[in-house]
């Protein structure tokens, strides 16, 4: 039996009426359409369709007080709203208003009629109790291998004060792993300081994360702890400790073999007790070899290491990930949590994620506040992560775009990998050696690195129809 959904379309323009009433003329619609909205509105109050469709400008009372009288009894009510003046001001009230969407005429009438069908999905998913799934207020969430060893090394620390140095790419959540390791170690109850040295002036670093004294220079009108005093008997977490400046680091190396320092302009050292936890996503070592970064600093701050994965490798983490950060969204703007479509989960596990676990999360957020329904379809994505080639995870270079490969096929259960993408590896290097030299073997085996006699019995195995023949 058809579950029939009834639609109610508002409008005194005769012609959309009429091309509405057969657009949606669909076993599973049933359509009404009334000419003004003052006559419509005791009608829907009594008697609520599942989707009200309503033009904006008309005799008596305009769409937008129709659709504000009718949220005020039923507020679930997905309101789709119609105007010919297509301008800001209409949008904007239109959403402020409550609108499910904004359908500017002139309209395509199957687009019309998707949308209609997305209110409907939408008026019913509204009926469906959500209840957020049991755990998503972890700090950190990760199933994925490569977060079980953060996890791990979380653990290993909960007991000890020693100096931790995260590593991993912009993104990643390393700030989050710092928090985790600070509330899990015996400076719980002590203060938590974040320090990002990449968005501070270089002039204003040493005072920032030391105080000054009053006067210490123009502008000082008193004495001001930093981030040190701050921080005393918890943790000072310093993000992006690659972009210290060298004298900074200098002053850095002394605290951390003294445990006292000096407020800029102050003459009196300060004695304190801070656990340091660095982070950043730069290569440490590069940076010392280049000279760009204390090789002694290097060494204090690089006791335990703990490497955060990218977001790419550990998919299996991306619809769990994506959950909470839509709950997280969805409270912290007030309204309804979105939900993914499977077909919209699985396209999330597909993208490459370049902003790593950031990047999902704006992503959630956006949608979040972008998405018309509660359910969210692949094509409610950014135009940027719908198109194909955003979910090939092809950044430029083979090796991720192979890693990437392997990621999904180990994620899908796939195993003989190897038996998998060796023949097609070679069989892609010799099918483009072959086109650079014009079908020549000699000169393919060559740019190979191969003997010719080699070339030929790969042939024969991968491309026997070009085996025979120069």
């Amino acid at each position: 039996m058809i579950d029939v959904a009834r639609v109610v379309v508002v409008d005194d323009d005769r012609a959309i009426r009429w091309v509405l009433e057969r657009a949606l003329a669909q076993p599973d619609l049933e359509v009404e359409t009334l000419d003004r909205a003052d006559r419509a509105l005791e009608r829907l109050l009594e008697a609520p369709p599942d989707v009200l469709v309503t033009d904006i400008r008309m005799p008596g009372i305009d769409g937008l007080d129709l659709m504000a009288k009718v949220r005020e009894v039923h507020p679930e009510l997905p309101v789709i709203v119609m105007t010919a003046h297509s301008d800001l001001d209409s949008a904007v009230a239109s959403y402020q208003g409550g609108a499910f969407e904004y359908l500017p005429k002139p309209f395509d009438v199957d687009e019309a009629l998707a949308l209609v069908r997305r209110a409907v999905a939408h008026a019913r998913e509204r009926r469906r109790p959500v209840s957020v799934p049991e755990g998503l207020d972890a700090e950190i969430i990760g199933e994925a291998p490569a977060m079980q060893e953060v996890f791990r090394a979380i653990g290993r620390l909960s007991h000890s004060h020693i100096t931790v140095l995260i590593n991993g790419e912009s993104g990643t959540g390393k700030e989050r792993v710092a928090r985790a390791l600070h509330q899990h170690s015996p400076r719980a109850g002590k203060p938590f300081i974040a320090l990002n040295m990449a968005a501070i002036p270089k002039d204003l670093i040493e005072s920032e994360l030391f105080g000054h004294e009053k006067g210490a220079f123009t502008g000082a009108t008193a004495q001001r702890q930093g981030r040190f005093e701050q921080a005393d008997g918890g943790t000072l977490f310093l993000d992006e400790i690659g972009d210290m400046p060298a004298e900074t680091q200098t002053r850095l190396l002394r605290v951390l073999a003294d445990g006292e320092f000096y407020r800029v302009g102050g003459h009196t050292s300060v004695k304190v007790d801070v656990r340091i936890i660095a982070a950043t996503h730069q290569n440490l070592e590069t940076l010392v070899e280049d000279g760009r970064f204390r090789e002694d600093l290097f060494h204090r701050l690089n006791v335990i290491r703990v490497h955060l994965p990218r977001l790419s490798e550990r998919r299996e983490d991306i619809p769990r990930l994506a959950r909470h950060f839509l709950a997280e969204a969805a409270k912290e703007l007030a309204t309804d949590v979105k939900v993914l479509t499977p077909e919209a989960e699985a396209h999330f596990t597909r993208l490459p994620w370049p902003g790593n676990v950031r990047q999902l999360e704006n992503t959630c957020r956006w949608l979040t506040v972008m998405a018309s329904g509660r359910e969210v379809l692949v094509e409610d994505l950014p135009q940027e992560l719908r198109e194909p080639g955003a979910t090939q995870g092809n950044t430029g270079d083979w090796r991720t775009a192979f890693r990437d490969w392997a990621d999904r096929a180990l994620a899908a259960g796939h195993t003989h990998l190897l038996e998998e993408a060796v023949p097609d590896f070679e069989r892609i290097l010799i099918e483009t050696a072959l086109k650079h030299t014009g079908g020549r073997k000699g000169e393919a085996a060559e740019l190979l690195g191969w003997g010719r006699n080699t070339l030929t019995r790969k042939l024969k195995t991968l491309l026997p129809a070009l085996a025979d023949g120069e």
